[in-house]
């Protein structure tokens, strides 16, 4: 596997894992509220889930290519990074992994999701779901800003991909309202079972997560940065 092959599937992981944490996950089932709300047109369903996963990932491309792309055109910076990425990734994986472990937190503001979602579908009408996953994207709490910023930009600035690894980690955190709207369309009726058993995973999916991310850190640290192993 190479080492892009290997950002892109941290990316995906990345993604989910940070579309079942809580802040996330309550976006995401505002948005289901919306985009199914004509469950007789499946197509409309989709179309509208669609939408939402390309708003998503809009913002976190657009935001990842400005704190990135700027930094890969300096060239110090830039062979700075390729020298020690190693070294400075080993510390943001520890960081991350504290925050996703609740070891450490940050306030950050909060937002009626549904009645954001109904002010974006009264004001963008069918633009709506692409511009509630813009915007329901920067609803960041402490532990997906930790898995974006803390891990996600440096995986990009690792592997000089401000473009694609985010677009993976978009469609990661867009998984669920895909999968409910797919349910939707085929007349399912299992909805609330599948949120429910996605918010059951996520404590054991990221408790793991977390214990990984700070081996991993701790390893890149005592390998690359102290260089005692």
């Amino acid at each position: 596997m190479t080492g892009l092959q290997l950002a892109s599937f941290s990316a995906i992981w990345l993604g989910i894992l940070t579309s079942v944490s809580p802040c996330p996950l309550a976006t995401n089932i505002a948005a289901v509220g919306f985009v199914g709300r004509d469950v007789t047109r499946p197509a409309a369903v989709l179309l509208a889930a669609v939408a939402y996963m390309a708003g998503r990932m809009l913002t976190y491309v657009v935001l990842a290519f400005i704190l990135t792309a700027g930094v890969l055109a300096i060239p110090d910076v830039s062979f700075f990074l390729e020298k020690y990425a190693n070294s400075v990734l080993g510390p943001a994986l520890i960081v991350t992994g504290m925050f996703v472990l609740d070891m450490l937190s940050l306030d950050f503001p909060d937002f009626d999701k549904s009645a954001m979602a109904d002010s974006l579908a009264a004001e963008y009408g069918v633009a709506a779901p692409l511009v509630m996953g813009a915007v329901f994207a920067l609803a960041f709490c402490p532990i997906s800003g930790a898995l974006y910023f803390g891990s996600l930009l440096p995986l990009a600035l690792k592997f000089k991909s401000p473009l694609l690894v985010p677009s993976i980690y978009a469609v990661g955190t867009a998984l669920p309202v895909i999968l409910v709207s797919v349910l939707l369309s085929t007349g399912a009726r299992s909805i609330g079972e599948a949120f429910h058993l996605m918010t059951a995973l996520e404590s054991k999916a990221r408790r793991a997560t977390g214990f990984i991310f700070i081996a991993a850190g701790i390893y890149l640290s005592l390998k690359y940065a102290f260089r005692i192993i």
